[in-house]
Parts: C-alpha cells; sequence; structure tokens
C-alpha cells in the first residue's frame, strides 16, 4: 500500500472517511428537521461522491454548469437542479438535449430568459420545469423584490412548453433572518396569486446548520460542506478536522531561515481569501503564514514557528477554498488515514461550459 508521503507533490489528497462523515452528518440533519437535500457538486465533481450522497438520502444534485450536467448525467445521475440563466442557441439546444434524458430544472430572474426558454420547448412533451432566482441578500443574480417573483412566476406559468417549479436564492452568509423574511414573503405573495410555489431551495454551506429556520424552504443545497475548508472552519459550519481535501506540498527552498518556498502556487492552492490572512492552513505548521502565491510558488512565513520544515519535507495544506482546488486538477488521490486507495479522474473539471 502506498503512503501518501511517497507522492509527487501537488497533490490533492482526499480523506474518505471525512468524506463520509460529512456526508452522512448532513444529511441526517436535514432528515431530522424534514428538508430534502440536494447537494452542490461543484466542491467535488466526482459522480462517485453524487452517487454515495443520493444512497444516504439526498434526492437529485445541483450542478452550476451545463457542462457538469452532461457528464453526472452520462454517469447516471438523473436528477438534476441547473440554477443558472441558459443564454443563446448553442447552451438552450444542450438543454433540451439533457431534458430528453433526465429530470432536470432550471432558474431564471429575467423576461428575457424565460422568453429563450418557451421559444425551445414551446411543443416539448413534458414541459421544462423553471424556478424564479431571488435575490434575498447575496447581490449577484435574482430578482429584487417578492413582486417581481410573483410576475416572472406568471410569465413562467403563461410560457409555452416551461412550468413554474417554485423558488431559488443562493443568500448572503450569515443573513439567515433577512433570507427567511423574504422567502417568507414570496412564498404568500406567490399562494396569494394562484402559484404556490412546490419547492422553495435554499443554499449554501456557511449557514447550513440553521437551514431549518427558514421556515418557507422546501430543499437545500450545501456544497463545500462534503470536503470543508478553511473558510468554512472561519464561519462556524465545521472544524479542522472535518476538513476532508488538502493539498500535498514540498519544500522546495529555503532562501533564509524564516522563509520556505513550496511547490504550491495559486495554480495549486486558488488565490482566493476570502477575509482571511495567508492562503491556507499548513498542517503541521499552524503558526506559519503562506503569504503569497505565484503560478508555481508558494511563499511561507515561518518565523512565528518553533520548529520549521527543511528542503524536501512535504506538507499537507488546508486551502482556503476547496471547490476552486478541485478545478486546478486533473486527478485527485483517494485516501484513508495516511494510506493511498485510488488516484481518480476529476471527472467534471473544467466543464465551465
Amino acid at each position: 500500500m502506498t503512503d501518501i508521503n511517497e507522492l509527487d507533490t501537488p497533490a490533492v489528497l482526499i480523506d474518505l472517511d471525512r468524506v463520509e462523515a460529512n456526508l452522512s452528518r448532513v444529511q441526517a440533519y436535514a432528515d431530522s428537521h424534514g428538508l430534502k437535500l440536494r447537494p452542490h457538486i461543484k466542491t467535488h465533481k466526482l459522480p462517485r461522491f453524487a452517487k454515495r450522497a443520493i444512497a444516504l438520502g439526498a434526492v437529485g444534485i445541483t450542478v452550476q454548469k451545463l457542462g457538469e450536467a452532461e457528464v453526472f448525467a452520462d454517469a447516471g445521475i438523473s436528477d438534476i437542479f441547473l440554477p443558472y440563466n441558459i443564454i443563446g442557441p448553442a447552451k438552450l439546444a444542450r438543454l433540451k438535449a439533457l431534458h430528453g434524458r433526465i429530470r432536470i430544472a432550471v432558474t431564471t430572474d429575467s423576461a428575457e430568459t424565460v422568453e429563450g426558454l418557451s421559444r425551445t420547448f414551446a411543443g416539448s412533451a413534458t414541459p421544462l420545469t423553471v424556478l424564479v432566482e431571488c435575490d434575498t441578500g447575496m447581490g449577484r443574480c435574482g430578482v429584487q423584490s417578492p413582486a417581481a417573483a410573483v410576475a416572472l412566476a406568471e410569465k413562467i406559468a403563461n410560457s409555452p412548453g416551461l412550468a413554474f417549479g417554485g423558488l431559488m436564492t443562493y443568500p448572503a452568509a450569515g443573513q439567515v433572518e433577512a433570507n427567511a423574511a423574504w422567502l417568507a414573503a414570496a412564498k404568500q405573495a406567490l399562494t396569494e396569486a394562484g402559484l404556490p410555489p412546490s419547492v422553495v431551495s435554499n443554499g449554501g454551506t456557511p449557514d447550513m446548520w440553521r437551514a431549518h429556520e427558514v421556515a418557507a424552504a422546501t430543499e437545500h443545497r450545501p456544497g463545500t460542506y462534503i470536503y470543508m475548508d478553511r473558510s468554512q472552519v472561519a464561519r462556524g459550519a465545521g472544524t479542522f478536522d472535518d476538513c476532508a481535501l488538502t493539498v500535498l506540498a514540498t519544500v522546495v527552498s529555503r532562501p533564509t531561515e524564516d522563509r520556505a518556498i513550496v511547490d504550491a502556487g495559486s495554480k495549486a492552492l486558488t488565490s482566493d481569501l476570502l477575509g482571511m490572512t495567508g492562503f491556507g492552513l499548513i498542517l503541521a505548521y499552524p503558526e506559519a503564514v503562506i503569504t503569497g502565491l505565484s503560478e508555481e510558488h508558494g511563499t511561507i512565513d515561518l518565523s512565528a514557528c518553533a520548529s520549521k520544515p527543511k528542503i524536501g519535507d512535504k506538507l499537507r495544506i488546508i486551502p482556503n477554498h476547496a471547490c476552486v482546488v478541485s478545478n486546478l486538477f486533473d486527478r485527485v488521490t483517494l485516501i484513508s488515514g495516511e494510506r493511498v486507495v485510488e488516484t481518480v479522474a476529476v471527472d467534471a473539471r473544467g466543464r465551465v461550459d
């Protein structure tokens, strides 16, 4: 059996035991509160983990792009939610092809998107399910008020080839009360308009342990929970012991007493800071600070460390943002403890089309 220290670097390690614990813990939480779970695959991009989540009780999966949906449909996943505005003839044709194979739903926040969907799906034997995306505080996509949600829902319901499926939001972290109030008002307004939403889809890992407080929600879409990362620990969603993904890197230079250079830069660790200091946590040297990333080098300040790594030492790093790391590597290594189980391709890596 190969030990992780025999691996070439940089390499992404996925702890299977922690993955299983994370999937099981959150599914149990959702079950205990009567919430359906529809995990987002953007974090891992591996059909094997999507299938495991479904086996544990998830109702289906969430993807962010058509390319991801195509990969997971090819892998046998038959219930996929794609919360994105699908624009343009090429993407609409791909969506129609998927709709002919599996159960797929999408979102919209504009009349223009609805019109494109309707042109594509008018005459289809089965209408396409379309949810209204709501901006409940994130400041990204989404209609801006419950009244606007009703107006767009009415347009969907009256458009050939489409069926109104409900509401969807990706809320701002830490704004559970505002999100809950927004969705409750929208659900009430839709019900009064004769369009009660059958699905109200909430999302996000940072506030997943408070998902039950969003009373209008029928399902939750966590993503990063499967791996966790430094940013989720900082937000209180888990602990470092829950983090299943680490980047294995080698110290390639010690130019000064207080500086080390590793072979993991922005192409391995992601340059996302997400409000934190440094670009990851080095497990063996938690006092060290990864102060800078160029493409293939990571610069580490060791001045606060009592002991310091040598050239050739291998370090395991918890990245700030695990989802980005998954899209940086063609392959990841599955481990149990210090033992290598298997190295596998990241099936949906790069499928951002």
